[in-house]
C-alpha cells in the first residue's frame, strides 16, 4: 500500500536560503507516463558557505504521481498538492531517462 503525501508548491524563481546557500525551484512540469500524470520539479542549488568547499548545480526532484492538483493552501497560501511517490526500481530508471533527456539534467532525486 503506497501511501499519499503532500507536496507544496513553491513559487518559482525565487531563492530559498538555507545555512550552507540557497536553491531556486525554476518550473514544475506534469509528465504524462502511463496513463497517469508524474510531477517533477527542475531547479538549480548553490553552496555558498560550507566547510567542504563552494558549488552549484542544476537538480529534479520528483515528488510523484499527482492524485490531486493544488487542491488545497496553506498556512502562508501556497498551493498543495497530494502525490504519490513512485518507489517501483524500474519506473523510476525509466522516468531518470526520460527526465535527463528532457532536461539535459543528472542529479534526480524521487521522494
Amino acid at each position: 500500500m503506497t501511501n499519499n503525501l503532500e507536496y507544496t508548491h513553491l513559487k518559482l524563481n525565487e531563492d530559498l536560503y538555507c545555512p550552507a546557500g540557497h536553491y531556486t525551484p525554476q518550473k514544475e512540469v506534469r509528465l504524462k507516463h502511463n496513463n497517469r500524470e508524474v510531477l517533477y520539479v527542475v531547479g538549480h542549488a548553490a553552496m555558498e558557505s560550507s566547510c567542504c568547499g563552494i558549488g552549484s548545480w542544476a537538480y529534479v526532484t520528483v515528488p510523484g504521481y499527482i492524485i490531486s492538483w493544488q487542491n488545497k493552501t496553506n498556512d502562508v497560501v501556497l498551493p498543495v498538492s497530494k502525490v504519490e511517490p513512485i518507489s517501483d526500481k524500474e519506473t523510476r530508471d525509466i522516468l531518470r531517462q526520460i527526465i535527463r533527456e528532457a532536461e539535459s539534467i543528472s542529479r534526480i532525486e524521487f521522494w
